[in-house]
């Protein structure tokens, strides 16, 4: 059973829009997930212009990949180092804690995770 941040049972980041990288709706992780899909975030407008300035126009939906597209507001499972780069420029989204899986503690902080919990 996959783990979350805090050692316990991962719950859903999101079912509308259906995220993960193997579309579970939960931050799941495997060996064929280069991009380490493991936090949970509550995407922003801000994070999104990030984003896309970075290469990754996340707003632009793709069904062959089965990505609806995001808006702000939209619980995603986000690349941890996408996620820490954004951190690291003060544009983060927000993390819900209990869906970010565990191994994301291997790139980033509990401290920093916390820092930007989100508490809706």
């Amino acid at each position: 059973m996959d783990k979350n941040v805090f050692g316990e049972p991962l719950i859903p980041c999101s079912l509308n829009p259906i995220t993960g990288f193997f579309r579970t709706g939960c931050c799941e992780t495997g060996a064929l997930d280069f991009g380490t899909h493991t936090v949970c975030a509550v995407v922003t407008s801000e994070f999104l212009e990030f984003s896309k300035s970075r290469g990754n126009y996340l707003i632009t939906p793709r069904p062959e990949y089965e990505f609806p597209g995001l808006n702000p507001g939209d619980k995603w499972c986000l690349c941890v180092l996408r996620w820490l780069e954004a951190f690291r420029e003060g544009v983060a989204p927000l993390v819900v804690l209990e869906a970010t899986h565990e191994r994301t503690l291997e790139f980033v902080s509990i401290k920093d995770l916390i820092s930007k919990a989100w508490r809706g």
